[in-house]
């Protein structure tokens, strides 16, 4: 279980955070949880999707993978470890292993100190604190980070409201070929449905394009453009043997 606490320059003076990408750092992951305003940076990279919730609602991710606890974004490096294969990292990755919790009822950093990039003292990682007092420029971006996927998740459930409004959300699943021997198939999301969005009226239209989810609904559908990437991704992993 993570072990989340508040973040304070006391206890945390000599705290550092490994900047480095790999499994070993929780990076292998096939889902990244995101919000509307995020999906201009995510669509020329990741397929956006949609996932039901166990509340019944939806829930807005960039797909990193088609198999559970895998990342197809990860690749192997020429010094044998891993790196990131994408100009684009999604904020929820990105903040790791910091989060927002509520302290004396206001959104305050806390920090997973059981996570893998959480280091004391050394050389290794990126410093947060100053040695005389003060942030980092490194904490500095976690905390702008942070405040922009605070901000954006807290506005994400007045943009799925207004797809469920508009019955815009359609299931949809992939069967796919790895060879003659295996089929793999993904299931479990929705999509855009084109159809609908095209027969909306004006309206529903005007309504979308005023609170600024007409342009993030188009990102949406063209972000699915990058799954033939995705399972190129996978075609050539399970060509390896990975």
């Amino acid at each position: 279980m993570p072990e989340a606490v508040l973040l304070n320059n006391v206890d945390h003076h000599d705290l550092r955070v490994i900047q480095a990408r790999g499994a070993r750092y929780g990076d292998d992951q096939m889902l990244a949880p995101t919000f509307f305003g995020e999906f201009r940076e995510l669509q020329a990279h990741y397929p956006i999707v949609f996932q039901k919730t166990a509340d019944g609602g939806f829930r807005s991710l960039a797909l990193l993978g088609l198999r559970r606890d895998e990342n197809l974004f990860l690749e192997r490096d020429e010094t044998g470890g891993e790196r990131w294969d994408a100009r684009y990292l999604p904020m929820s990755i990105e903040r790791l292993p910091f989060l927002i919790g509520i302290a004396d009822e206001e959104p305050m950093i806390h920090i997973d100190l059981d996570h893998p990039r959480v280091v004391r003292g050394g050389s290794q990682g990126e410093a947060l604190f100053l040695e005389h007092g003060g942030n980092t420029a490194f904490l500095q971006r976690v905390v702008s980070l942070l405040r922009a996927l605070h901000e954006g998740l807290r506005d994400e459930a007045g943009f799925i409201e207004a797809l469920r409004r508009c019955d815009l959300l359609e299931p949809f699943s992939l069967d796919l070929s790895l060879d003659e021997h295996t089929q793999h198939r993904v299931s479990g999301f929705h999509c855009i449905d084109e159809d609908k969005l095209r027969d909306l009226g004006a309206a529903d239209l005007h309504a979308l394009k005023q609170a600024g989810h007409l342009e993030a609904i188009y990102m949406a559908i063209a972000s699915l453009s990058r799954l033939r990437d995705v399972i190129e991704r996978l075609s050539r992993r399970h060509a390896a043997g990975r």
